[in-house]
């Protein structure tokens, strides 16, 4: 054999070879879909970005909540009956009971206003108008669970409203909450208005109140030590994740681990406001204390979404005006007028408007009729709502009440048909946004709701 020849094996040498190849050939493929599955799994990410539907018109949403309901007669609703007819008798019993305030026009769209709202008067043009909204209690807190979860039955906790948003479109930032309500009231449903019900616990809102206090968020141990302390954990909750009959909630456990780590660099300086300028501050209203609670909760708002943050809330209580009523509403009115403008002035400024879409309103309204000495009952047949910014009509107005205010006539729209709408904005079709729990498919609008496209810009 020549110096150049090449090196001829044995029969043995050629099958101990071919054995070992046989052996690395499938330890190859074993390690190629372990990383495969590894890969999948980090593509699958829970909170990661999910394609919509079809096109949205809008990216995300805040939902500016008026707890208790708002008296539309004495603020948005200028019916020329009620004022004239003051004192008499009303369709269903009762005395009617005209807005003791001045109502006015505004804008190309001549909307009215009260003159509670003067700052909010000057986007007439830019709002869309739902007044032909009813409900289906006027008990409170399962009309608020209603509003923010579908379902007016308090005992069968749903998924709110946003734990659906973001279950179907995941978060536009991984170092975020995708889902924050900022002073969710402790009444009036409370926890079940932002929590997940069902759906895993990665897709629950994220509570913090209106000085961006997070409980639980400041890190206790160094940044790397706390590292390797929570992928002990993680480890031990993998590992258990793999055996049998474990729930689906710890894979939220696990999730709500990382999110909280990653949150501790972002979070606190995202909400400390006190670095905005001192003409945006000016502009919201913000001042110390609780008179300047709902202004902070605005101006955090548009802090979260301009950071990507799917769906926020902000809340005002205190509107369930059955007596004092028009004190209580001078008060109101005044905490939330200038702030509310403010977040869509901001907004618009920011080119934000362009995808954000916002909700203002209450769980219900109020009756034209009085209640005691200074005060209305609740209304679940007809009242209104606005929208604002992206994918909607703006000046535009769809439904009505009838001439007191009562029962919406035209453009009827339930509860289920506002949020399938909402969603269907959001690029999300209601009738296939569904999770299957209990041996059926739930969605958020459960076995109704229509989109009313009438408002699509």
């Amino acid at each position: 054999m020549s110096e150049n020849s090449a090196f001829q094996p044995s029969r043995r040498q050629v099958l101990r070879s071919a054995g070992a190849g046989f052996g690395y050939l499938a330890l190859a493929g074993l390690l190629g879909e372990q990383t495969s599955s590894a890969a999948s799994k980090q593509i699958a990410h829970p909170l990661a970005p999910k394609e919509p539907h079809f096109t949205p018109r809008a990216k995300r949403l805040i939902f500016v909540h008026m707890n208790g309901a708002m008296s539309q007669h004495d603020t948005f609703e200028y019916k020329p009956q009620l004022q004239k007819n003051d004192g008499k008798a009303g369709p269903g019993g009762g005395s009617l009971t005209a807005s003791k305030f001045k109502f006015t026009q505004h804008g190309q769209t001549g909307s009215w206003f009260s003159e509670l709202l003067p700052n909010l008067a000057k986007h007439a043009d830019e709002l869309c108008w739902l007044r032909g909204l009813h409900t289906d209690t006027p008990a409170h807190p399962q009309a608020v669970v209603q509003l923010h979860t579908g379902s007016a039955n308090a005992a069968l906790t749903r998924p709110s409203m946003g734990a659906w948003l973001l279950y179907g479109l995941g978060s536009e930032n991984q170092d975020l909450p995708g889902y924050v309500t900022v002073n969710p009231p402790p009444n009036f449903g409370g926890a079940v208005n932002y929590g997940s019900a069902f759906l895993p616990a990665h897709f629950q809102g994220t509570r913090i109140d209106d000085n961006g206090y997070l409980p639980n968020l400041r890190a206790t141990a160094a940044n790397k030590l706390q590292r390797m302390q929570l992928d002990l954990i993680q480890g031990m909750n993998r590992n258990l994740a793999s055996a049998a009959d474990v729930p689906d909630s710890l894979d939220g456990v696990i999730e709500s681990f990382e999110l909280a780590f990653r949150m501790q660099g972002k979070v606190p300086e995202l909400l400390d406001i006190s670095k905005e300028p001192q003409k945006v501050l000016d502009e919201y209203g913000v001042k110390p204390g609780p008179a300047g609670a709902f202004a902070r909760q605005c101006l955090i708002a548009r802090r979260l979404s301009e950071a990507g943050v799917r769906f926020v809330e902000v809340c005002q209580p205190g509107w369930d005006h059955h007596n004092n009523l028009h004190k209580g509403l001078i008060d109101r009115c005044g905490s939330v007028d200038q702030p509310t403008a403010a977040l869509l002035t901001d907004l618009k400024r920011r080119g934000l408007l362009d995808d954000t879409l916002v909700l203002f309103g209450s769980e219900f309204g109020r009756l034209p009729t009085s209640q005691g000495q200074d005060g209305r009952d609740h209304n679940i047949t007809g009242y209104p709502m606005f929208l604002a910014g992206a994918g909607v009509k703006a000046g535009y107005t769809y439904g009505s009440t009838d001439e007191y205010g009562i029962k919406a006539v035209e453009g009827r729209m339930h509860t289920n048909d506002l949020h399938a709408t909402l969603l269907a904005l959001l690029g999300l079709d209601h009738e296939k946004l569904t999770y299957k729990y209990a041996g059926r498919q739930f969605r958020l609008t459960d076995v109704a709701g229509s989109v009313v496209s009438d408002i699509f810009a």
